[in-house]
């Protein structure tokens, strides 16, 4: 787990004092204007000086004071209830002690890895799941990204800000460094924490950390899920194949023949899904897919920059680019400058997502309208209700429509 810590209006650092390499300084002044979070750092909380004393309080106390031990859990054979099981049996059968089961349970981090292993296995074994009316939760929501930075990451902690302020709660943020699953040493941080629920973005959990957590009974949630979450694995999306179709479908509509796509990672099903939405517009216009014009990205501004750059200088260079994204579009709009190409004169480019910074760029982007916030919304609010013991809802693969959003930088070519 990357360590991330600053001041309100400070940039972030990684511990040792150096720059995290993400937003500039004026995004990172304005991350820490808008929100009041919580920010992990292997563990421990940095908190803000106006951050509320008794959530102080309450969230050290719930990291700090072991739960009491249940005398009895349910165990769970074919959806009903066979028998009962005492934690002290659990803790006879691995060989240690109840407390060291109690600790477990509780996330404590004085157990050895070997013993930890042991005991969560023959938790999951049994079927443990810790009755939530018995659960002592923190006043937390916690929010991971894969990667942290720029404005995408921002309407996405908006969004998350806005569900936890209204319930009384506060926001823990995390990054995992570009992986798409959290590490251990996270999970068992959750686990300590007890907050009301996690939002993962762009990321997923392994069976050990979903077992974890469910044997906590603290619900989670994936927005925008890298891959396939699971038919149980509630998740909150858009509706990227959709979006890909109508950016696509735009520039045909005015004309264009050779048009050329920057993707983003191979392995994030959104990403896949806006080319696959590329290809259907093309091939529903009659027009052949030229492979060479699709240019592998990563959804950040240098890829654009690069790729664009491939693209551009082609002899037979494309008439306009769906560049998958707005960051790889900012990274295009550079490509094309330093080419001596106008936009959209001579290039028309179309980027995804909508950030606020898509109509102040020049010209104005045109762009597929992801509804960042409302997607993390929707997010909160789902993990809040299904840890409120509410009727688990009927759609737990949610998709929010995506909008073609048409500015400057798209025309007929020349």
């Amino acid at each position: 787990m990357k360590l991330l810590s600053g001041g309100r209006g400070g940039p972030l650092t990684n511990g040792a004092g150096g720059r995290v390499n993400a937003a500039d300084d004026r995004s990172r002044a304005r991350f820490h204007e808008c929100f009041d979070i919580d920010i992990e750092c292997s563990g421990n909380l940095w908190r803000h000086e106006d951050f509320v004393k008794g959530a102080r309080r309450d969230t050290i106390a719930a990291m700090t004071t072991p739960e009491p031990v249940e005398s009895r859990t349910q165990i769970r054979t074919q959806g009903r209830t066979a028998q009962t099981a005492t934690l002290a049996e659990i803790a006879r059968e691995a060989g240690v002690s109840a407390p060291t089961v109690s600790k477990v349970l509780n996330g404590r981090a004085d157990v050895a890895p070997a013993t930890r292993a042991r005991v969560e296995d023959l938790l999951r074994a049994h079927g443990y799941r810790r009755r939530r009316a018995e659960a002592t939760r923190s006043p937390l929501i916690d929010l991971v990204f894969h990667e942290l930075e720029s404005a995408w990451a921002m309407e996405v902690i908006r969004g998350v800000e806005n569900v936890a302020r209204d319930a009384g709660l506060s926001v823990v943020l995390s990054e995992s460094a570009g992986r798409l699953t959290p590490g251990r040493s996270w999970a068992d941080q959750v686990a300590a924490r007890r907050p009301h629920g996690v939002v993962l973005v762009l990321s997923g959990l392994d069976e050990s950390q979903r077992a974890l957590l469910t044997s906590r009974s603290i619900p989670f949630v994936v927005m925008d899920p890298a891959g396939d979450p699971g038919a149980d694995v509630p998740s909150i999306g858009a509706t990227n194949w959709q979006g890909g179709l109508a950016a696509t479908r735009h520039l045909v509509e005015l004309g264009h023949r050779r048009i050329g796509a920057i993707s983003g990672p191979s392995q994030m099903m959104c990403s896949r899904a806006r080319v696959d939405g590329y290809r259907a517009a093309l091939e529903t216009a009659g027009l052949p897919v030229d492979t060479s014009l699709i240019a592998d990205g990563d959804f950040h501004h240098e890829a654009g920059y690069r790729r664009g750059l491939e693209l551009l200088r082609r002899p037979d260079r494309p008439t306009a680019v769906f560049a998958g994204n707005d960051l790889q579009a900012l990274g295009l709009y550079e490509a094309a400058r330093e080419l001596g190409l106008r936009i959209p004169e001579d290039l028309s480019v179309v980027g995804f997502d909508d950030l606020p910074v898509a109509p102040l760029v020049g010209p104005p982007l045109t762009t597929v309208r992801q509804p960042l916030t409302e997607m993390a919304e929707a997010a909160a609010k789902l993990v809040l209700d299904l840890g409120r013991d509410r009727d688990t809802p009927a759609a737990t693969r949610v998709e929010l429509a995506t909008s073609l959003v048409v500015r400057s930088s798209t025309a007929p070519p020349a």
